[in-house]
C-alpha cells in the first residue's frame, strides 16, 4: 500500500531559473513522511515524538516548475530492529512522469535516554502494511 500526498509548486520553492529548487524537494519530502507517519497513528504530538532520522537523499530525475500539481508516494522498503527505511516518489500528478525519488532511514529514538529503541509490535505491524514486497526476476 502506498501513502500519497499532493503538492502544488509555489513561486518561492523555485530557483532563479524557475525549476523547483533543489532543497524544495527535501521539503515535500518531509511534509509526505510526516503525514505518512501521522496518518499511521505515530502521532503530531512533539513532546511525544519517537521518530529520527538517520538519512535522507533526493535523486532529480527530470525538471519540476512552478505552479505544477506534484504527487508524493510513500511506502516502506524495509524494517529493522529499531530502524526502518521509507521510499518517495514524486511524480507530476497529470502525467505520471517521475520528477524525483528519495528515500530516508528512521530510526525509533527515546530522547530521554538519547538511544534507539525496539520498535514497538503495533509500529511494525502498521510499517508493515506498506511495505513494499520485492519483485521476483521471473515476473512471479
Amino acid at each position: 500500500m502506498v501513502h500519497e500526498i499532493p503538492v502544488k509548486v509555489r513561486f518561492s520553492e523555485t530557483d532563479a531559473l524557475g525549476h523547483i529548487s533543489n532543497i524544495s524537494y527535501f521539503i515535500y519530502l518531509e511534509e509526505a513522511r510526516t503525514e505518512f507517519f501521522a496518518d499511521l497513528g505515530f502521532g503530531r504530538d512533539i513532546n511525544n515524538w519517537k521518530i529520527i532520522l538517520a538519512s535522507a537523499s533526493c535523486d532529480f530525475v527530470s525538471q519540476g516548475y512552478y505552479n505544477q500539481k506534484l504527487v508524493v508516494q510513500t511506502a516502506v522498503s524495509r524494517i529493522g530492529n529499531s530502524s526502518f527505511q521509507v521510499v518517495h516518489e514524486i511524480k507530476d500528478a497529470e502525467s505520471g512522469e517521475l520528477v524525483a525519488k528519495g528515500q530516508a532511514s528512521a530510526v525509533h529514538f527515546n530522547f530521554k535516554t538519547q538511544k534507539s529503541e525496539t520498535l514497538p509490535a503495533a509500529n511494525r505491524q502498521l510499517l508493515e502494511k506498506h511495505l513494499l514486497k520485492e519483485e521476483s526476476p521471473h515476473g512471479n
